[in-house]
């Protein structure tokens, strides 16, 4: 049952963070306008089982009014409403209470501040400012914390190792952190660990309209479908991606459709991040947009 959506109200961030599934960055283009929002919550207003909405980037704070307005328009539908951010506006605790608090005001369920080495190397950094005026406000907050891969020990097999930090591999990770890391043959990554494709409980809505699942593989175009009724007939069988994944995982998806699967991966997702991106054009309506997947100029 879907309980929530993750709105990517822009892909644009003032970072390239390496760990980013989505390439998010200064030159990174989608950015829902305000009648594009309006239209996206009269449609969440169908879905009763939508309880929670998420203001996400890229970084939904470099459009600040949209963000405001995207904020009081679920609050009047009576949802939750949290919010991830990388601080760059928390130049000072003093400062970053002038921009949160008209956000306490609506009422806000969480909010979200990325405090680790991709985004600041110093201890003293705009995190830490941003998570003590949220204190100072009341608002509930807390930090994301991703650490660089590092290679540890299988406490489960011993002489064997296993990527640790947090890092997810998806998206720029893959092309700049998974070089000399630890990887497994394809053979044995047949689940999709992380979402599930089947029933699931919160999904990923950009200004283009797409509906993931998991950054860049969609349900479907509520610009073209509406929302509700994506929701409403969403049957992973009929779905060319999800089925094999649900099947037997990306070692299934890349049988299914003809691709080598005898390499070595670091984990399912670094495994299906690449079996989609070699069937881009084969599946446009499902694995979207390219530039999810490093591709600026399709």
């Amino acid at each position: 049952m879907l309980k929530e959506i993750h709105i990517l109200l822009t892909y644009t961030c003032l970072y390239e963070c390496d760990h980013c599934f989505l390439y998010c960055g200064p030159e990174a283009e989608g950015t829902f306008t305000i009648t594009q929002l309006r239209q996206v919550f009269t449609e969440i207003a169908k879905v009763e089982s939508i309880n929670k909405v998420y203001f996400e980037g890229g970084e939904a704070f470099l459009f600040y009014p949209l963000l405001l307005e995207g904020i009081r328009l679920a609050r009047t539908q009576g949802l939750e409403v949290g919010i991830v951010t990388n601080s760059f506006w928390a130049t000072s605790v003093a400062d970053a209470e002038l921009w949160l608090k008209p956000l306490a005001e609506l009422g806000i369920s969480d909010i979200s501040m990325s405090d680790d080495s991709f985004h600041f190397s110093a201890e003293e950094n705009p995190a830490k400012f941003a998570l003590q005026a949220a204190k100072n406000l009341g608002m509930p907050a807390g930090a994301i914390c991703i650490e660089e891969p590092t290679i540890q020990p299988n406490p489960t097999a011993a002489g064997e190792s296993v990527v640790g930090g947090g890092v997810i591999f998806r998206g720029r990770a893959i092309e700049k952190l998974a070089n000399e890391l630890p990887t497994r043959p394809a053979r044995e990554l047949t689940t999709c660990p992380y979402e599930d494709l089947t029933n699931p409980t919160r999904v990923h809505l950009d200004s283009y309209g797409h509906l993931h699942l998991c950054q860049g593989l969609s349900m479907g175009n509520i610009w073209e479908t509406p929302l509700s009724e994506l929701v409403k007939n969403h049957s992973v069988k009929k779905h060319a991606v999800c089925a094999p994944l649900v099947a037997g995982g990306p070692q299934q998806l890349a049988i299914d459709n003809g691709i080598d699967s005898g390499g070595r991966y670091i984990e399912e997702c670094h495994y299906c991040y690449e079996v989609r991106k070699q069937l881009l054009d084969q599946y446009p309506e499902y694995l979207v947009p390219k530039q999810v997947y490093g591709i600026t100029n399709p």
